[in-house]
C-alpha cells in the first residue's frame, strides 16, 4: 500500500482539475446556454462520464489517501483500518484515510477480464489506415439533411454528392459502435460485420474510434486506475475527435475549434485521403503507449485478485 499525505494528494488533485478545466468549463458554459458544439460535446454526451467525474482526481487502487474524509463514501472507497493497525502507519493520526477496496476490485473482475482481452487483441492486430473516415458518411447515407445527427449543419457536398462518395468507395468499418449508427441503406455496403459481442475479433489500432474509446475504457476503470491516465486518454480522444469531424461530410464553415477556423479534410480527394491517413498514423502511435498502460493496469488489478496473500 502506498500512502499519500493530504498535502501531496491535494496538490495532485488540484493539478488534475486545472489541467482539465479548459476543456470542461466551455462545455458547461455551452450547456447552460443550450448551445451545441458538434465536435467537442461528443466526449461529454456519448461517453457518459460526467464533467464532475472527469474533474475528480483518483490515485488508483493500491494507494491510501491520508486525512481524506471527502473520499469516504465514494464508489469503491472505504476507510483504512485506524491508527495502530498494521495497515495504517502514523501518517493518518485522524484515522480518516481511505483507499479503493479489494472487494470493489473483485466486483469488477468481469470488466477487467473483458478489457484485458479487448486491449490485448487490438494491440496485437496490424493497424489499418484505409478507411478514410467513411463511417461518418455512412451514418448520413441516403438521408435528407434534416435527418442527420447534426441537422443544424448542412452536408458539404449535399445529399446526392455525399451518397456518391459512399457508393464510389470501399467501406470497411471495423468498429461496432460506429457501424451500428450506419443508416439501413449503408450497412450492406460495409465489407465487415462487427457485432456487440465480438469487438476483440475486429478492433484494430488504426481506427479513430478505437483510439477515442481508450478514454471510455479508462473512465470505466475509475477509481481503480489513476486519473492521470484518464486525463491522458481524454486529451488524445479530444484531438482525435477533431480529425473525425474534419473528415466528416458536414459543412462546419464558421465553426472554430480552440480558437482556430475549422478546416475540412476532403477525404473524397487523393490529397484529403493522404492527409487523413497521415494523421491517423500519428494518432495510432500516440495511442499505443496508452493502450499498453491500460492493459498493464488490467493485468495488475487482476493479479491482486489471484494473489493468495
Amino acid at each position: 500500500m502506498q500512502w499519500l499525505e493530504r498535502a501531496e494528494w491535494e496538490s495532485r488533485a488540484t493539478a488534475h482539475r486545472e489541467r482539465l478545466r479548459p476543456f470542461v468549463e466551455p462545455h458547461l458554459e455551452r450547456r447552460r446556454h443550450a448551445v451545441k458544439h458538434p465536435v467537442h460535446d461528443f466526449l461529454f454526451t456519448y461517453y457518459g462520464f460526467r464533467p464532475a467525474q472527469l474533474l475528480r482526481w483518483h490515485p488508483g487502487a493500491g494507494v491510501a489517501l491520508a486525512d481524506a474524509p471527502e473520499y469516504d463514501g465514494l464508489k469503491g472507497y472505504a476507510p483504512v483500518p485506524g491508527e495502530g493497525s498494521e495497515a495504517a502507519p502514523d501518517l493518518d493520526p485522524a484515522g480518516s484515510a481511505v483507499t479503493v477496496t479489494a472487494a470493489y476490485v473483485a466486483s469488477q473482475r468481469t470488466l477487467l477480464q473483458a478489457l484485458r482481452r479487448l486491449l490485448a487483441a487490438t494491440a496485437a492486430r496490424p493497424a489499418s489506415f484505409g478507411c478514410f473516415g467513411l463511417h461518418e458518411w455512412a451514418m448520413v447515407y441516403r438521408l435528407d439533411e434534416d435527418e442527420t445527427r447534426h441537422a443544424d449543419w448542412p452536408l458539404r457536398l449535399g445529399p446526392a454528392g455525399t451518397d456518391a462518395v459512399v457508393e464510389s468507395h470501399r467501406v470497411a468499418c471495423s468498429h461496432f459502435d460506429a457501424y451500428r449508427f450506419f443508416t439501413p441503406a449503408a450497412r450492406p455496403l460495409n465489407a465487415l460485420r462487427p457485432g456487440p459481442d465480438d469487438r476483440p475479433d475486429f478492433e484494430q489500432p488504426g481506427c479513430l474510434h478505437a483510439t477515442m474509446d481508450l478514454y471510455k475504457h479508462a473512465a470505466r476503470l475509475v477509481p481503480m486506475v489513476s486519473s492521470d491516465l484518464v486525463a491522458d486518454c481524454f486529451e488524445l480522444a479530444r484531438d482525435v475527435r477533431v480529425l473525425d469531424m474534419r473528415a466528416a461530410p458536414y459543412d462546419l464553415t464558421g465553426l472554430e475549434v480552440d480558437g482556430e477556423p475549422f478546416v475540412p479534410v476532403p477525404i473524397e480527394t487523393a490529397a484529403g485521403k493522404q492527409e487523413y491517413a497521415a494523421a491517423q498514423r500519428g494518432f495510432a502511435e500516440r495511442a499505443a503507449p496508452l493502450r499498453a498502460r491500460l492493459l498493464a493496469e488490467c493485468e495488475r488489478l487482476l493479479a491482486t485478485l489471484d494473489d493468495p496473500q
